[in-house]
């Protein structure tokens, strides 16, 4: 009982209490329009995205969605790889949902690109082209902050993953 009369005060003073990450909580970017006054409230404004954040999930996206693509060209053509790209096929695919999350954010079109002539030089390929958009991913995530900056940080980080799980090991010299 003396437990229980301990917890229930705190438990309702916390109650009370917003995460700042609550209440920034949404569309990462995103400018709510709060009253003057300070007080919480509904506005006629629609929520805003920084142009600058939509520029950079986007330039980010439609990065993402060539990868899907070459990671979807690559399996057609060479099956016996599938097991082996579907990771990064998945993450991709996840990274992509993520970053359209934010308003305004699309993917600009793209044409699918075509799959190296051997397997080893398409998963060579998607190496290459996963350690390029983890360093742009990482530079354009150093230029933001808060949510918009973890996401792009995040997602560079799995390519960057990728990238190093999907190169060929080097010939080793024969010494």
């Amino acid at each position: 009982m003396l437990v229980t009369a301990a917890l229930v005060p705190g438990a309702a003073a916390l109650a009370g209490c917003k995460d700042d990450a609550a209440a920034g909580a949404g569309t990462p970017g995103a400018v709510n329009g709060t009253p003057s006054s300070g007080s919480p409230g509904p506005t006629a404004e629609t929520p805003t995205v920084d142009p600058a954040i939509v520029a950079a999930l986007s330039a980010a996206a439609t990065q993402v969605t060539q990868l899907s693509q070459l990671y979807a060209t690559v399996s057609r053509k060479f099956p016996a790889l599938r097991a082996k790209l579907a990771a990064g096929a998945k993450y991709h695919a996840s990274h992509l949902v993520k970053l359209k999350e934010t308003q305004g954010v699309a993917a600009a079109t793209t044409k699918a690109p075509a799959a190296p002539a051997t397997s080893v030089a398409a998963l060579a390929a998607i190496a290459k082209q996963e350690a390029v958009a983890a360093a742009t991913h990482a530079a354009a995530a150093a230029k933001l902050s808060g949510a918009s900056a973890r996401t792009l940080a995040m997602i560079a980080a799995a390519e960057t993953q990728l990238s190093s799980s999907l190169t060929p090991p080097k010939k080793k010299d024969a010494s």
